[in-house]
C-alpha cells in the first residue's frame, strides 16, 4: 500500500478526508456512502478517528481495515494512548499491519468524556505522543503522521513550546503532520513558519471544515480549540434563518480559505467532513480539484 508521503509528493495540490467513527449501524451505512462518493474523487488518504470508548475503537479499527481491503482508498489508522497499555497498542498496530494498513496517525488523545479534563496516563501505556510514534516506527514500515495545532495545543500556554513539541515528534520518526481545524489562514501560516525556522520542512496539512449549519458554527469551538473568528461571524450569523443560503455562503468560506491556502503552496487540503461528503465535493469541485474521470 502507498505512503501518505508519496501520494502528497506529486507537485499538485491535492485534498484528505477524515470521518468519524459512526456509533452505530445507521451511521455506519451513513459513513461508507460518504467514503463511496469521494472515491471517485481520489483523495491522497482517507481517515477515520479514533474514539476513546471501546465500540467507537472497534468500528474505527474494522472500518479502517474495511477501507483497505474493499476500496481503492489509501487509508490512516488514527491511533491515541488514551485508555491502551502498551500490550494493546501493540496488538491494534499489528493488526492494521496485517490488514495492509500502513499508514498511521499517531495521537496522545483526549481523556474520554471531556477534552479538557486531566489527562492520566494508563498504569501500562504512554504519555506522550512522541513515545506513540517511536513505538508505531518500532513495529513495522509504518509512515506515521502527528496532529498539529494552529492555534496551539489546547494544554499549552506557549505557541513556541508547542511547536517544539511538534517538531519532536518529528525528529522521532513522523513524516507529515495534520493540522486541527481553522478558519484564517494566518494561524496555520504562522505555524509553517515557525516550523520551517527549526529546519522541519515535512508536509503540513491545514485542516479545513465547511461551515454548514448553524449547530456547527455552534461546535466550532470545541472541535478546534478556539473561538469562531467575529469576520466569520458576521457573514454567517444573519443567515442562521436560511439553511440554504447558510450553506451557500459557509461552503464559499471554506472555499475562499482553501484558495489562499493553495496560492501559499500547501500539498494538499484535509477535510473534517462529519462523515458527509456534499460539501467537502462542493469545495472540491469550487477549486478545480476533481480529477478528469470524476
Amino acid at each position: 500500500m502507498t505512503a501518505v508521503v508519496d501520494r502528497l509528493a506529486g507537485g499538485r495540490t491535492g485534498f484528505s478526508v477524515e470521518f468519524f467513527p459512526p456509533r452505530d449501524d445507521e451511521e455506519e451505512r451513513i459513513l461508507w456512502r460518504a467514503v463511496r462518493e469521494l472515491e471517485p474523487l481520489d483523495p491522497a488518504f482517507v481517515s477515520v478517528t479514533y474514539g476513546a470508548g471501546g465500540s467507537s475503537r472497534d468500528r474505527t479499527i474494522r472500518t479502517t481495515g474495511r477501507i483497505a481491503q474493499e476500496t481503492t482508498l489509501t487509508p490512516v489508522a488514527h491511533l491515541t494512548a488514551v485508555n491502551h497499555s502498551v500490550a494493546e497498542l501493540r496488538n491494534v498496530i499489528g493488526w492494521y499491519a496485517a490488514v495492509g494498513v500502513c499508514n498511521v496517525l499517531a495521537i496522545r488523545g483526549d481523556p474520554p468524556g471531556d477534552p479538557n479534563g486531566e489527562w492520566v496516563t494508563h498504569p501500562d501505556g504512554l504519555t506522550y505522543a512522541e513515545e506513540l510514534v517511536r513505538l508505531v516506527r518500532e513495529l513495522g514500515d509504518f509512515c506515521v503522521g502527528v496532529a498539529a495545532f494552529p492555534h496551539g495545543h489546547p494544554r499549552s500556554t506557549c505557541l513556541d513550546t508547542d511547536v517544539e513539541h511538534l517538531v519532536r515528534k518529528i525528529q522521532t520518526g513522523a513524516e507529515f503532520a495534520v493540522a486541527q481545524l481553522f478558519l484564517e489562514p494566518e494561524h496555520f501560516l504562522r505555524l509553517r513558519d515557525r516550523m520551517a525556522e527549526r529546519g522541519c520542512d515535512v508536509p503540513l496539512l491545514p485542516g479545513i471544515m465547511p461551515i454548514t449549519t448553524p449547530r456547527v458554527l455552534g461546535k466550532f469551538g470545541e472541535l478546534s480549540g478556539a473561538p469562531v473568528p467575529p469576520a466569520v461571524l458576521e457573514r454567517l450569523e444573519p443567515l442562521a434563518g436560511d439553511a440554504a443560503a447558510f450553506r451557500a455562503e459557509g461552503v464559499e468560506l471554506a472555499t475562499e480559505l482553501c484558495e489562499r491556502l493553495i496560492a501559499e503552496g500547501v500539498p494538499a487540503l484535509h477535510f473534517y467532513t462529519l462523515n458527509r461528503s456534499k460539501a467537502t465535493r462542493q469545495v472540491v469541485a469550487n477549486l478545480g480539484l476533481l480529477p478528469a474521470r470524476a
